[in-house]
Formats: structure tokens, sequence, C-alpha cells
């Protein structure tokens, strides 16, 4: 489904790649901040005692949510710049592309990015050694991660569209509701293996976020209404 996005909407436009691609660094630079954060933070920290170092994950994910939230506010302001030189050049006096498209493929870069280091850590796991679920395990590990990696990709999209609607309009709840939403979702995964706890109330978050994207992109409530009931 990512590969589908990115082929059908973005590939053939030059310009919505090079959005995608910075998308995507900015990503992995928030990532790269709060992964040297939290290492200095373990290092210093007693290896043995196993409640703070319990602690010191949870708070390295939140904080790399944080992070990553803040640096997609950093990209808006960037891309908010780059439209109005674009305007400039334009012979028209019209940006090529609308923040309604540019926040639809940051969104997507955040995502792709967030899904190719998930699919990086898995294969690393699966390359061994030993075998998923042999001392008892879930031997579903494999599935449900693939699954949370898609749900990922899918959020990210529409976080960036409520995200950029949220700082375009000054609507800051929107704002919130994103971050709000990206910790639930992060905090959902100290529910493995327990993965109903999880994927759940992640494609729940997924569903009500799309709907959410669709009405703020123009998309109409009958037409959601009848898309919803096969009509």
């Amino acid at each position: 489904p990512a590969f589908g996005l990115f082929l059908f909407t973005i590939a053939r436009d030059p310009l919505r790649i090079i959005i995608l691609i910075a998308g995507a660094f900015f990503w992995l630079v928030s990532l790269l901040l709060s992964s040297l954060i939290w290492f200095i933070a373990v290092k210093a920290s007693d290896p043995r005692d196993e409640r703070l170092q319990k602690g010191l994950l949870i708070f390295g994910v939140m904080f790399s949510v944080l992070l990553q939230e803040a640096f997609r506010f950093l990209y808006y302001k960037l891309l908010r710049k780059a439209i109005e030189g674009l305007v400039a050049l334009s012979e028209d006096g019209c940006s090529p592309i609308s923040i309604q498209q540019m926040a639809y493929v940051a969104g997507v870069g955040f995502g792709l990015m967030s899904g190719a280091f998930s699919m990086i850590n898995l294969l690393a796991d699966a390359l061994g050694p030993g075998t998923v679920g042999i001392h008892g395990d879930s031997q579903l590990y494999f599935l449900t991660s693939a699954f949370m990696t898609m749900v990922l990709i899918f959020l990210h999209t529409f976080w960036g569209i409520l995200f950029f609607h949220g700082c375009e309009h000054r609507r800051w709840w929107e704002i919130a509701a994103v971050v709000v939403m990206h910790l639930t979702v992060s905090g959902s995964s100290f529910c493995n293996p327990l993965y109903v706890g999880s994927l759940v109330p992640s494609y729940i978050l997924m569903a009500a976020a799309a709907a959410w994207a669709y009405l703020l992109s123009g998309g109409s409530a009958q037409n959601l209404r009848r898309f919803l009931l096969c009509k």
C-alpha cells in the first residue's frame, strides 16, 4: 500500500519527490537525535537497575515522538518559506503545489522512512540466531510487526495533513491531537507481546485520522458516509 501511494501520487512529479525525500530526511534527523540522547542516558545509568532501564526506555519512546513532531513543525515552516519562493519565481504568481499537497507528500516521507527503519529492525531479527516462538512466545511477531509498520506509514501520512492544517489555520488543538495520537500509538507498543493491545487501538486511530484528514482536505461527510455504507 505504501509503495502504491508513492507510485500513483508522487513518483511522476519531481517536486513531490524532492519534498518526500526532504521529509524523510527530517524524520531521520529526529530519530538520530533522540537515539543519541537515549544512548547517553543509558550509558550514564546503572544497567543492573531494571526499573530504571524500563523507565529510560519509556522516556526514550516519548521523547522520540515529541522530537518527531517538533521536526514536523520545522519542516512545515521550511515548506511555507519554499511556497513563498515558488510564488515569487512563477510567472502567474501561483505556486505549482499547494500546502495541502505538500502536507500529504511530507507525511508520506515521514511514514516511509519510519517504515523503512521498522523493516530493517525486523529483517535483522529474522536473520537469527534462533526461531521466533521456540520458547513458547508468540509466533505472530513478524506478521504483527508488518501490520504495525503499515499502520504507522498511513498514520504519518494522515498526521502530516492534520498537523499542517493546524499550523496553517492556527488550530493548535489539531496539532495537540496529532501529538496525543502519536504518543498513544507509540505507548501501545508496550503492550506487546499482547499484540491485540497495540494493533487494535492503532487501527482505530488510523481510521479516525483518515476520516478527519479526508474532511479537512475538502471531502464531504456525505461521500464518506456513502463509502462506509458501500453505496
